[in-house]
């Protein structure tokens, strides 16, 4: 039985995790829980999968749920636990084998980079843990034998079209200069467009919070929607790919798919493209990363290539998508630009989100963050830290303003 920790078990990607667990029940066990304030949904889930651990970051919604707990006798052995230090004491727990790291944000680098130096597979959501802390996270994964593996659909499915010897090298990260020696040209990542793709820039000055998050393919929580609208999360996994296949900028192109049925390609030297593709559901890529290098059953519907129909694919705007293009330029400066640019934008989205900002103004929020901080080598946890709380202090004046 192999037992898994789900840091994040509360949102969309926790809530696919479990549901792949509970297909698989004679395989994997739901041995952790954790959330930050959602005491009804954990308190439902620790009913259902009976966990060893459930984990809230908030105190009060921790001696909520323990309350809760305790008054039915199945669930009355669950040890309950509080605060940001539980997520780290979770992701290397001694009877951990898996962890689903899946909180939002800058919130999951230090309960990653736990996981990570506990030697264990790591599912990686959290697209921020590599993008505010690539080279540092990499080298804990190298030197404590871990194993990433990449949840976001895009990468997974790079992962899934690349060569076994390349895929075995990127989950390791011992990858230096393979994708060259392997035949890879280039990396194309698809991504939906969000739901503005062919809105004009007047039309997105007056867009709304909600009108943001109603994405045309995946369901997914309001930050990563907004992220979606603007492309800054196709930005930021543009930076995390660069780190999970040892790629530059150049070697990865950013290709818009509305359908999302192509979640990724890789394109060769001798002309041939591999692409993965599937019906959007979460729960292949969290099923494929689970079983690796084997494959098991996820509960997703074969796709039907005739219903799909057609494809259609076209390149980005760079005016109408101005934090994708902010993302490239961030990854290109390097240190801890990319840092700087995750936090700027989680201000900015937030803002926006509570209706104190224009969703055009996330980007210009952004940029000038970028353009008045200095980048410096990001070689510990404490300069990349300190980068991301600058940054944050810098984007509320700014929006305040």
């Amino acid at each position: 039985m192999i037992n898994v920790a789900i840091l994040g078990a509360t949102g969309s990607i926790g809530s696919s995790t479990l549901d792949v667990i509970s297909r698989q029940a004679q395989r994997f066990r739901a041995f952790a829980l954790t959330a930050n304030k959602n005491v009804d949904r954990l308190y439902q889930q620790c009913q259902q999968f009976l966990p060893e651990i459930a984990v809230m970051v908030d105190v009060t919604s921790a001696n909520e749920l323990q309350q809760r707990l305790k008054e039915s006798a199945s669930t009355r052995h669950i040890q309950v636990l509080s605060g940001v230090k539980a997520l780290d004491e979770v992701a290397e727990h001694e009877q951990v084998d898996y962890v689903m790291a899946a909180i939002v944000g800058a919130a999951g680098l230090n309960s990653s980079l736990a996981a990570a130096q506990a030697g264990k597979r790591i599912l990686l959501a959290n697209k921020e843990s590599l993008v505010m802390s690539g080279d540092l996270f990499l080298q804990t994964v190298r030197e404590n034998g871990a194993t990433l593996l990449p949840i976001d659909s895009e990468h997974n499915a790079i992962f899934q079209s690349m060569p076994a010897k390349l895929a075995d090298a990127a989950a390791k990260n011992a990858q230096a200069d393979i994708l060259q020696s392997s035949g890879v040209e280039k990396i194309l990542l698809t991504a939906s467009g969000g739901p503005f793709l062919h809105k004009t820039l007047e039309q997105l000055h007056h867009v709304t919070p909600d009108q943001a998050c109603a994405h045309p393919t995946w369901e997914m929580g309001r930050k990563i929607s907004v992220d979606s609208a603007t492309m800054m999360n196709k930005g930021l996994e543009v930076i995390e790919a660069s780190w999970l296949f040892n790629a530059t900028a150049d070697d990865i192109q950013v290709v818009i798919h509305p359908q999302s049925i192509i979640h990724s390609m890789v394109s060769y030297s001798d002309g041939s493209v591999l692409a993965q593709l599937g019906n959007p559901d979460m729960r292949t890529p969290i099923a494929h990363a689970m079983a690796w290098p084997e494959r098991m059953e996820s509960g997703v519907a074969p796709l039907d290539i005739f219903q799909a129909a057609h494809l259609d694919f076209e390149a980005p705007d760079f005016s109408r998508f101005v934090c994708l293009k902010l993302a490239y330029d961030a990854l290109r400066a390097g240190g801890t630009a990319p840092a700087i640019l995750n936090a700027a934008n989680e201000i900015a989205v937030d803002f926006f989100l509570r209706e104190k900002i224009s969703f055009t103004r996330i980007s210009s929020v952004v940029e000038h963050t970028l353009n008045q901080l200095e980048h410096q080598k990001a070689e510990t946890l404490e300069i990349i830290i300190a980068a991301d709380a600058q940054a944050r202090q810098l984007a509320v004046n700014f929006c305040e303003q």
